[in-house]
């Protein structure tokens, strides 16, 4: 009888050690070590545990020996989802998908399967729900559900022997919380099962070129559930974000090793599902007839476009000892370092005032690039005097009060006098070399300067 091994491994870092700690040694998390049992190498605990095989001896070649080949790609019929992935789906390729719940992961992925099943073998393996519920779902988002191949399975190695059966080229796992391998004695959804299914499922694709497909569910900091090891084995992880009361949902890729890293999809959650939204900056700046005070619309790079997205703030007189700090899409850290810059080398002082900052339509600025036109909106908030309306400021701040220049200053302006703005705040390193027709392009190098042009 093979011999039981135990690990404790941190679902933070996926790190593992052999008896459990308060803290993780790796990272530095505390009590996020978790038991994970195996089994004894000299059991064969790969092919036991996980229905692997016994591969041949690897083979050493010069780098410049090795053909170059461009990876091979399938359309998902979404537009917006092919825009994430970098282009399409890559075959052999294991993709995660995850979300919070009713954030429309398996909407998403049922649209994408009945449309495409009509011209490549697909396979949904759904361990949370029953196939009458998949139906009802498909027939109520009006999804074409001749061609699509159900199964309601949680055993990996049964899922497993029907991929083999079928042999897919699209494969479905909704989702890898549920799955369990019965040479492991864990619950389903431990760090253990979750593990070593992501595993079998992964080495499946790879030896029959199957695109790999799994949901994954997230805690409630945000992160993925689950030891952090599965995202080391996955080729592709997105993050599909936004509540369930949203309307608009974004769809951003954390990891990609075939395409572009932070890539980002915007849909519109419907009832007839998710809808691809192709211009979202037409979408964000939906604004208000009456331009108040606090409002700003500033450019941002996402993946390899720009969008435009409206700023919002609002400071008011504090009736606390210490005043608040909030931000909604933003970096409440940055805010409150942006503000010293502001007393500092902009001269005013907003110590004692509530400060409250929002980016409208639920989007998350990660950039610095809109570091410039969050100060002016708070400044404009102070003031009680509103922007103009065809005004665009984009830039990052130094802690010396300096305006740094941003990636893709040229394309940003571009995007802008497309959407019918004349004026534009802008970097001097990212002044046009050539005049841009109809636009006004203003370049500073300092903070003081950038709020005398307001």
């Amino acid at each position: 009888m093979a011999k039981r091994k135990t690990a404790f491994v941190c679902t933070e870092c996926g790190a593992d050690f052999p008896k459990w700690q308060g803290q993780c040694p790796a990272c530095g998390a505390w009590n996020t070590l978790s038991e994970f049992v195996t089994e004894s190498a000299a059991s064969g605990r790969g092919a036991s545990a996980t229905g692997g095989y016994a591969g041949e001896p690897a083979t050493v070649r010069r780098l410049d020996e090795i053909e170059l080949a461009e990876a091979p790609r399938m359309s998902s019929t979404i537009g917006e989802l092919d825009r994430v992935l970098g282009g399409g789906l890559v075959p052999g390729s294991a993709v995660l998908i995850g979300g919070h719940p009713g954030a429309g992961k398996s909407t998403l992925l049922l649209q994408t399967l009945c449309r495409l099943a009509s011209k490549q073998s697909c396979l949904y393996v759904t361990g949370e729900e029953s196939l009458s519920q998949v139906a009802m779902r498909a027939e109520r988002l009006q999804l074409p559900r001749e061609s699509l191949r159900l199964a309601s399975e949680t055993d990996v190695e049964a899922v497993l022997a029907l991929a083999r059966k079928e042999q897919p080229k699209v494969l479905v796992i909704d989702s890898i919380q549920v799955m369990y391998l019965t040479g492991l004695q864990s619950a389903p959804g431990s760090v253990a099962q979750v593990r070593e299914c992501a595993a079998a499922l992964t080495r499946f694709a790879k030896q029959t070129g199957t695109v790999l497909l799994l949901v994954g569910h997230v805690t409630k900091e945000g992160s993925l559930a689950g030891p952090k090891v599965l995202e080391h084995m996955i080729d592709c992880s997105l993050m599909l974000e936004g509540s369930s009361d949203a309307r608009f949902r974004t769809l951003r890729g954390l990891k990609n090793r075939f395409g572009a890293v932070n890539e980002l999809g915007i849909f519109a959650m419907t009832s007839e599902g998710l809808k691809e939204v192709k211009n979202p900056s037409a979408i964000f700046l939906n604004r208000a007839d009456e331009i108040a005070s606090g409002s700003l619309v500033t450019v941002i790079w996402e993946g390899t476009r720009p969008l435009l997205v409206e700023l919002q703030a609002l400071v008011d007189q504090s009736h606390l000892g210490n005043p608040r700090r909030v931000c909604v899409g933003l970096d409440p850290n940055r805010l409150a370092m942006l503000l010293a810059v502001l007393h500092r080398h902009g001269g005013i002082q907003v110590g004692d005032q509530d400060v409250f900052a929002n980016v409208v339509g639920g989007v998350k600025v990660m950039e610095t690039g809109a570091d410039l036109a969050l100060l002016q909106a708070i400044v404009s908030s102070f003031r009680d005097r509103p922007l103009d309306r065809e005004l665009i400021v984009f830039g990052e701040v130094g802690l010396s009060g300096e305006i740094r220049p941003v990636p893709q200053g040229q394309e940003r302006i571009a995007e802008a006098a497309k959407h019918g703005f004349r004026r534009a705040i802008v970097p001097k390193g990212n002044r046009p070399r050539e005049a841009v027709q109809g636009m006004e392009v203003i370049p500073v190098a300092t903070l003081s300067e950038a709020l005398e042009h307001l």
